[in-house]
């Protein structure tokens, strides 16, 4: 008998032993349990793979389950992801799919993966990117949301948002109003916009979506039915773009 036939079954009639008090009538004596207990730990000692697959087993199995929530909440919080009147849309506003990117104006990452994303949206032509102010990195961040936003008002939303991630080194207050005056802002008006309970309350609902589909970092990235963690190389993205085109995203 083949070595992995004779290790199934083993760990099958070690499982009907384990499986036994639950059926018998009586328990185990407690010579019994020892020996049952011995036959475990000898068994674990001469194949210690064992452990090391069921927790692979176990982790395919949790992660199956994530996905499959987290594909289900894309489902049901889809028009707050890609419709919400209140979040800037960059690229094409008729396009045919939409990219949702939660980030944070301190995030590292989401500078890194700027470039490539408005590439591939301006090279494909034909994608709505939803950007989500998920501010997470501290009060500078919170600071740097409400301007962008509040910089929507006066239609300069995108430029002032490519300033922001365009900025190296750690963000401050001056920097923000430096970049917002490079930008070409009404500095006043964006003092007062920023203040705006709408615009504190969009933000509010991106930590409340952000929640419900299990966002806790930045970037992240919704298409379609898949949730990107983290940053994601360009071809991945545009991969599960043309996905969502094929019908099966």
């Amino acid at each position: 008998m083949p070595p992995s036939i004779r290790r199934l079954s083993a760990a099958a009639l070690l499982a009907c032993a384990l499986a036994a008090p639950a059926a018998a009538a009586e328990p185990f004596t407690a010579e019994q349990k020892s020996a049952l207990e011995a036959l475990v730990r000898d068994y674990i000692l001469r194949h210690p793979e064992v452990i090391l697959e069921s927790v692979a087993g176990m982790e395919a199995r949790q992660k199956a389950g994530k996905d499959a929530a987290a594909a289900a909440a894309l489902v049901e919080h889809r028009q707050a992801l890609e419709r919400s009147a209140a979040d800037p849309v960059l690229g094409n506003p008729d396009g045919d799919v939409t990219i949702v990117e939660f980030f944070d104006y301190q995030c590292g990452y989401c500078k890194t993966m700027t470039g490539p994303l408005m590439e591939l949206v301006r090279d494909d032509g034909r994608i709505r990117l939803v950007l989500k102010e998920f501010p997470i990195l501290g009060p500078e961040s919170a600071l740097a949301a409400r301007a962008s936003l509040a910089a929507g008002r006066q239609g300069k939303y995108e430029p002032f948002h490519m300033a922001l991630m365009g900025l190296r080194g750690r963000l401050n207050e001056g920097a923000i109003w430096q970049a917002a005056a490079e930008t070409g802002l009404d500095l006043d008006r964006l003092r007062k916009d920023m203040a705006a309970p709408e615009v504190a309350a969009v933000i509010e609902a991106n930590y409340r979506l952000a929640q419900a589909l299990g966002i806790e970092g930045t970037p992240a990235f919704a298409i379609g039915n898949a949730l990107v963690p983290g940053a994601a190389p360009r071809e991945h993205l545009a991969g599960l773009v043309q996905k969502v085109r094929d019908g099966g995203g």
